[in-house]
């Protein structure tokens, strides 16, 4: 594996950081700047759209730019942008902060994507897309409580600048090692008409794809944004129990990630199938056991790992179907990863405040995961051969 795929990797770890980490400096931002602790929650939410909106927008703006020009851009705003977060004692410069580094971290994501699978051969494209996956999974085991744990000892701020001072080393390393191609193709090779990378991306190949990766990532982070009270108001755990949580949820993600990352290149239909029909049964053994802290805390790495082990694989898939799109593929994956990332949460938003209890995320998450299954079932009944047809080699999700 090329020393420049584990480049892009620790800045998608100091990246997938920044994105989780506010989770624990809600409370201080709040008090620190003046507002409710709904106000400072919309910084999480204006990271969120920022990823959304920012990853086709930014692949699409830097489609002809040299794809290390690209990355260091990208991280050149990210650690700016941290670094004003950190001096500011503005909210409406703060939250402008969070919007412009998720435009930053979405178009370093849709660029690494494809240059990293560019890197390597087709029988390493699965390891190499887990290799960047896998900074997001270190980073919630790792970044994300070493972020709480600085901004209780040091103030929030605090958080901001290791982020940023992070950041600087994968600057470095982008600079030596990345290839200077345009963004998505090789080096020295046209870019792609945006006509014809639309035309792959919109066709019925990736389209159910994109939606079951969307439907995927939002049953993952329903649970994962209320596992504290489930925990704590469901299981009977003290608070003390949640960080250990967190971090079996992301050891398990971790492991999920270097699975996906060995194995989904050789059978990738049937890992991301499997992947899925358990997807669905752990989130239903979970709503199911919730009340019980052993079986809660067993169920949580376990899932995990299969959450991001299935997560992965359908990352490397829609990269996979879509080489005519070296652009929008990585830019496509990324939207609909942070796509489900906020969709999810809502849905369990709403099921907690209509009074369904603090299992109702973890309900919503398995409703999801059988939404994804009915459209992956759809899509590969409506392309069975018809009797006298040839047949082709395999069903594809």
């Amino acid at each position: 594996m090329p020393f420049a795929v584990y480049v892009l990797g620790l800045a998608v770890f100091a990246q997938g950081t920044s994105e989780f980490m506010l989770s624990g400096l809600l409370s201080g931002i709040a008090a620190d700047l003046g507002v409710s602790l709904s106000a400072a929650g919309l910084l999480t939410s204006a990271f969120a759209v920022g990823m959304v909106v920012g990853a086709p927008v930014m692949a699409l703006a830097s489609r002809t730019w040299p794809r290390r020009r690209a990355l260091l851009l990208f991280l050149a705003v990210f650690v700016a942008v941290h670094a004003v977060g950190a001096l500011t004692s503005s909210y409406g410069v703060l939250l402008a902060t969070r919007f412009v580094g998720a435009l930053a971290n979405a178009g370093f994501w849709a660029v690494a994507l494809s240059t990293a699978v560019a890197m390597v051969p087709d029988r390493l494209k699965g390891r190499a897309t887990a290799v960047v996956v896998g900074g997001v999974t270190v980073a919630c085991v790792v970044g994300v409580p070493a972020g709480a744990v600085l901004g209780e000892r040091w103030g929030w701020r605090s958080a901001f600048w290791a982020v940023a001072i992070v950041s600087l080393p994968a600057f470095l390393a982008v600079l030596r090692s990345i290839p200077g191609g345009r963004g998505g193709t090789d080096v020295g090779a046209a870019p792609v008409p945006v006509r014809d990378e639309l035309r792959v991306l919109t066709g019925p190949r990736l389209r159910p794809v994109l939606l079951t990766m969307a439907l995927v990532q939002g049953a993952t982070f329903c649970t994962f944004s209320y596992l504290e009270p489930l925990l704590t108001r469901e299981s009977g755990l003290g608070a003390g129990w949640v960080p250990v949580a967190l971090a079996l949820f992301g050891a398990g993600a971790f492991a999920g990630v270097t699975v996906a990352g060995r194995y989904a290149d050789a059978h990738p239909v049937a890992f991301v199938a499997t992947g899925m029909a358990a997807l669905t049964v752990g989130w239903s053994a979970l709503a199911l056991t919730a009340g019980s802290p052993v079986p809660a805390l067993a169920l949580i790495p376990l899932l995990g790992l299969l959450a991001f082990g299935t997560g992965t694989a359908l990352i490397t898939r829609v990269l996979g179907l879509a080489p005519g799109a070296p652009t929008l593929a990585g830019a496509s994956s990324t939207t609909a990863f942070n796509l489900g990332a906020t969709l999810g949460p809502w849905a369990g938003g709403l099921a907690l405040g209509a009074g369904f209890g603090y299992r109702a995320p973890v309900g919503v998450s398995a409703l999801l995961m059988a939404a994804a299954l009915l459209v992956a079932a759809t899509t590969a009944k409506s392309r069975r051969p018809r009797a006298g047809e040839r047949r082709l080699s395999g069903t594809r999700l």
